[in-house]
């Protein structure tokens, strides 16, 4: 089963932990100087925050956590068949974990993650390889506004309301 992944940039760590273990009614089940995340099971959520890429404040990206190797390669055969662009990291590094992804950008430029941890790591991310591009966001998401789908189709028209 899949797990849903929010990523927050955030510009206060420890306010922002104290915020959402409230929130939650749970105190992260990971911690570090720059980073938190709660694996919670009501909702089955990855709710992960960062001070890292710089950005402003704000969500960093989107995803979604497959428990198997198999439902990741699912996730990614049905990207495919529907035609849309994705960014293959295959096996990386970052937010404090090893795992295989790849990513997607909405036509918001809101980047999408697809991936599964295989363990942890004591470093938010290893050293890139040489010829590695590394990029600036939280977690090595393709960066924001320069969407990956092929076909981009057009916004629906503003509402008032949500």
């Amino acid at each position: 089963m899949k797990r849903f992944h929010v990523h927050l940039h955030v510009a206060d760590l420890s306010a922002s932990v104290a915020f959402y273990s409230k929130l939650f009614g749970a105190e992260p089940t990971r911690l570090e100087g720059d980073y938190a995340k709660w694996m919670l099971e009501d909702p089955r959520i990855n709710f992960a925050v960062s001070t890292r890429g710089g950005g402003a404040p704000g969500l960093d990206h989107l995803g979604f956590q497959a428990d198997t190797a198999q439902e990741l390669a699912a996730m990614k055969s049905a990207a495919q068949d529907a035609e849309m662009a994705l960014a293959d990291d295959g096996e990386t590094t970052c937010c404090y974990a090893r795992s295989e992804k790849h990513w997607l950008t909405d036509p918001q430029g809101v980047a999408w993650e697809h991936f599964h941890t295989l363990g942890n790591i004591p470093v938010f991310n290893e050293a890139p390889a040489a010829g590695d591009v590394v990029t600036e966001s939280a977690c090595c998401a393709p960066a924001r506004g320069k969407p990956l789908n092929i076909a981009v189709k057009a916004a629906p028209a503003k509402s008032a309301c949500c």
